[in-house]
This record gives structure tokens, sequence and C-alpha cells, in this order.
């Protein structure tokens, strides 16, 4: 009876680790995966609440100029939350380089940051300005 009862375990021990396990250890895998995947998706794909209006204001020409260590630049960033991404925005300042400035930047003039530009006339303001005070500017309306 010991034969019979190792042969029964050896096929047991042989079935489970076959291919029908891995497989279904592959397919866990592949589904845990691809909700992870799904979330991620999603979550980026999720709308600001600010996303319209930075996007108004981009398409009207308006520019933002900043310098990396500004905090007034960083609170004006604040602002916007995550929708800032879609500002036109200018790095003037060289990260690591506390002295440096971008050549752009040394061709506009800019001088204080963070400077808002207006266009048709050019227009700049120099400080941090509030998201009614821009779209009382700019005719983009606020959510």
């Amino acid at each position: 009876m010991s034969q019979e009862r190792r042969e029964r375990q050896k096929e047991k021990s042989a079935s489970e680790a076959g291919p029908g396990k891995w497989r279904r250890y592959v397919l866990y895998l592949v589904i845990i995966l691809a909700a992870f995947a799904l979330a991620y998706y999603l979550g980026s794909r999720t709308q600001h609440k600010y996303d319209g209006f930075a996007r108004c204001l981009t398409d009207r020409g308006v520019k933002m100029y900043g310098h990396w260590q500004c905090p007034h630049c960083q609170d004006q960033k604040r602002e916007f939350q995550a929708s800032f991404e879609y500002i036109s925005y200018v790095e003037c300042g060289i990260p690591g380089n506390r002295k440096g400035k971008n050549p752009v930047c040394q061709e506009e003039g800019i001088k204080g940051y963070p400077t808002w530009q207006f266009p048709p006339t050019g227009e700049r303001v120099e400080r941090v300005l509030t998201l009614e005070e821009l779209s009382d500017r700019t005719g983009c309306p606020l959510p």
C-alpha cells in the first residue's frame, strides 16, 4: 500500500506543478497588472477644476515668466493646482544655477517674477495675479 500511496503522491505533485497551475498564476498576474494599468490610465485622464481656464489663457496667448526659486511663482502655480500644466510658462532660471538666466527671458527684458504677458498689446504685470484678475483681463471664464 505504501508503494501505491507514493505513486499517487507523485502524480498529485506532478499535476500541481504542471502547466495548469502556472497558467493560473500568470492569469492572476495579468489581471492584477491590467487593473493597475486601468486605474493609472483613468487617474491620469481626470479633469481638474481649472483645466479649461488654463487652456483658454494659453489659447489667447497669455504667458507667465517665472523662476524656479521664486516663492511667489510657486504661489501662482498653486492657484491653478494641477491645471498649471496647461499654462504657457517660460522658466527664466537655470536649475542649479542661482545667477543664470534663460536667454529668452533676457531678450524679453523680464526683471521680476512672476511676470504675466498679455497679448495683443504685450502688456506685462509683475506680480501674483488672482484667477479672477486673469479672467477679467482675458475674458476667459472661471469654472
